[in-house]
């Protein structure tokens, strides 16, 4: 019988971040014609994904463990990083990024395991 209790109560808690997630964001529906920003606030707005992108990956490539800086090119994060920049940049093409980064660090990781 405890374990429905436990069941229904991470139904309800879900369910409740649900409707906090939802209601939070729908506010700003009704409202969002209304307002007008200024070109120098929308020009710093769109460096947001970025940098946001960038304070999610950059700390998983550097510290891949979690606990130490691995800045060797031993490290297959890294590697695959400079495919992904390299690629990216010359043909800015996400598909073409994503795949050869992907060949790449799995390449270097299968090559590090063997050699190293």
């Amino acid at each position: 019988m405890s374990n429905i209790n436990i069941e229904m109560r991470e139904v309800f808690i879900v369910a409740g971040m649900a409707v906090v997630t939802f209601g939070i964001r729908y506010i700003m529906f009704p409202i969002s014609g209304r307002f007008k920003f200024s070109p120098f606030f929308e020009k710093a707005l769109s460096y947001v994904p970025p940098a946001v992108l960038s304070a999610i990956i950059i700390p998983s490539v550097l510290m891949p463990t979690g606990d130490t800086l691995d800045l060797n090119l031993t490290n297959p994060y890294i590697i695959g990083a400079i495919a992904a920049c390299t690629v990216g940049w010359i043909y800015k093409n996400l598909l073409a990024t994503i795949m050869v980064s992907m060949m790449v660090f799995l390449s270097s990781q299968w090559v590090l395991k063997v050699f190293f």
